[in-house]
């Protein structure tokens, strides 16, 4: 395109006026060639969120999922499944545009869906046959209220204002696999409403609860369901994204998806995965959705692939795990043998590209097992294996967190690149944008971790591995206990770039800054108690910005533009609560009030996140 676009100047440089006119109006066109407008898929209603196509260094969504029911038609026959009969004949007969209707208070056998050829005109829907004035409207999260269970234990309060079972059940035997919900390949156009989908107790391991057979499918609404294993056995996951495109998942509940330590026969779990496998995946809408799972709550890449999920939209989501599941905690729940289940992180992308992040709420994180007790992970990563690179051109590019809340963690965010324990190297990571967040209750001595707020970093010493590049935060407030940053890099160029750090507040703990390890030869931050903050960052990244942040206790050595109050008091929080819940607003006799280089207040904007959040917990 770039030799395209000189060619075309040069045949107009000759000419005067209409030259100049000439090259404006092709400076305009090959400008829109570089930055793609977001198209609205299957006529997606536009909301504020898809104005613009950049939100700082990270790109938007090119594509949104239309999850409406208007937008899903079914105008053909209604077809009735009663308790005793199997769905599957019914499925099989079914046309473009039929409803299939599962008696409400029944269970089923699992089911597979069919490749059906249907259309944009003609999904079919599989639902309960409970009336809609019996569920939560659409648009509004079913919670397990409607299975007629009133309180799950160490979960928010259901506040259920009927507990009659309405929905259809969909139930795996005990036999372990996958299912109860299996999409053939070339399923299409089929949206689920009012399902509850689980598995039977048994010592065997169940994988997907929904989820693909080993080959693509496409739209593919879940709207409005409970999806959750048992109480104590392992299920792996509740959906699986992988070979999927055109997906929305929406107003649902999952729940109890974990994997046992030690004696366990699965070693991570998740709420929702993709992001592995051949096939083209995206665009996803994952929105207003009750998400819990040990593992990683939703993970994206982490094996082998050579396509990557892009255009996703993960919006207004409660990202939880019960602290039952932490052991030493009042009503702790493990597995049947008593070992507790392996818990990892909050939100994790290691395959994944152009991902909208917007109004979450993620609680309780703590480290254990193979983890540290981040919440949120953006680190590209070939999980290679001794037999080579299984995901050389996996990546992590174009990454917009924003008005989110993070709660009850070791530690907030791990930011970096680096290589698999088998030496295999990602394609790229970068152009994240990660403004108004709150990082609250930090607490190590309970969840463990290094008690920080982020670690920025990539492997040291090794050569092969992309720069992490073109990092912007910008009004976060963060209460770091032990160390504001974890640091490391190479020391010679090329080196880390484009760290933009402004508008903040942070708590330094007991040191600004630690380091990643790996000795002064390799690594950029290495001792970094014997240099001033500006200096690490001028050593580990050949361009940053770090300016008019409020670091509280941060003492000296910081780029110039910023300020270091001694303490919490002299901030002037509207209502700080000791970092745990408080009002983190300036109040109008707060000296930092109007601060920032955007004239607003330092800080993450709290009406901002109030309202992306308002109703998701």
């Amino acid at each position: 395109m770039k030799n395209k676009g000189s060619a075309l100047m040069k045949v107009f440089r000759s000419h005067t006026v209409a030259a100049t006119f000439c090259r404006v109006l092709m400076l305009s066109v090959l400008l829109l060639w570089a930055r793609p407008l977001p198209i609205q898929a299957l006529g997606a209603p536009q909301s504020a969120s898809q104005h613009d196509s950049f939100d700082g260094p990270a790109e938007l969504p090119r594509v949104y999922v239309a999850s409406s029911l208007k937008a899903t038609p079914a105008p053909g026959k209604i077809l009735t499944v009663h308790s005793g009969q199997d769905p599957s004949t019914v499925i099989s007969q079914a046309s473009c545009g039929d409803t299939i209707q599962l008696e409400a208070g029944a269970t089923f056998g699992p089911l597979v869906l069919p490749e059906k050829k249907c259309d944009d005109s003609h999904w079919i829907i599989l639902r309960t046959s409970a009336p809609d004035s019996k569920l939560p409207a659409e648009g509004t999260r079913l919670t397990p209220c409607y299975a007629g269970v009133s309180a799950l234990p160490g979960r928010p309060a259901l506040q259920c204002r009927a507990t009659e079972n309405v929905l259809a059940k969909i139930e795996f035997n005990g036999k372990g696999g996958n299912g109860p919900i299996v999409l053939a390949p070339g399923a299409n156009h089929y949206r689920l409403i009012g399902l509850e989908v689980t598995r039977a107790q048994s010592p065997t391991v169940v994988y997907n609860l929904i989820g693909p057979k080993q080959g693509p499918a496409d739209h593919i609404i879940v709207d409005r369901m409970w999806i959750h294993g048992t109480a104590q056995n392992e299920t792996v996951r509740g959906v699986m994204l992988s070979h999927l495109r055109y997906v929305a998942v929406v107003d649902s509940y999952f729940s109890d998806l974990h994997c046992v330590a030690k004696t366990g026969s699965c070693g991570d779990s998740q709420a929702i995965a993709g992001g592995l496998g051949d096939d083209p995946m995206g665009p996803f809408k994952i929105e207003n959705n009750f998400l819990e799972a040990a593992g990683e709550v939703m993970l994206l890449g982490g094996g082998e692939a050579t396509a990557t999920p892009s255009d996703v939209e993960i919006r207004r989501n409660h990202m939880f795990k019960p602290t039952t599941w932490l052991k030493g905690q009042p009503g702790f729940v493990g597995g049947v043998d008593g070992n507790a289940f392996i818990v990892k992180n909050l939100f994790e992308l290691k395959n994944a590209q152009r991902v909208l992040f917007e109004g979450n709420i993620l609680e309780n994180n703590w480290a254990g097992f193979t983890q540290a007790g981040f919440a949120v992970l953006l680190t590209p990563k070939n999980q290679a294996s001794k037999n080579g690179s299984v995901c050389p051109n996996c990546l992590v590019t174009d990454i917009t967190i924003r008005k989110c809340w993070i709660s009850h963690v070791g530690n907030g965010f791990q930011i970096g690149n680096g290589v698999s324990d088998s030496g295999g190297a990602p394609k790229d990571g970068g152009r994240y944008s990660i403004h108004d967040v709150v990082v609250e209750d930090i607490r190590p001595e309970v969840f463990g971790g290094f008690g920080a707020f982020a670690q920025i970093s990539m492997t040291v010493g090794v050569s092969e591995s992309p720069r992490l590049h073109d990092v912007a935060i910008d009004h976060v407030t963060a209460f770091a206990p032990r160390a504001l940053f974890i640091i490391g890099g190479p020391r010679l160029d090329p080196r880390m770039s484009g760290l933009s750090i402004i508008n903040s507040i942070f708590t330094t703990g007991n040191r600004p800054i630690t380091t990643t390890g790996g000795g002064v030869e390799k690594n950029c931050a290495a001792m970094p108690d014997s240099k001033p903050p500006d200096a690490v960052f001028h050593l580990c990244f050949s361009s940053y910005s770090f300016h008019h942040n409020v670091i509280i206790d941060g003492g000296g050595g910081w780029p110039k533009e910023n300020k270091t109050p001694k303490n919490i008091a002299d901030v002037g929080f509207s209502d700080y609560k000791n970092g745990n819940g408080g009002d983190y607003r300036l109040s109008p006799a707060s000296k930092f009030k109007h601060d920032a280089a955007d004239q607003k207040d330092p800080g993450a904007d709290l009406e901002a996140i109030n309202q992306a959040t308002m109703g998701v917990q």
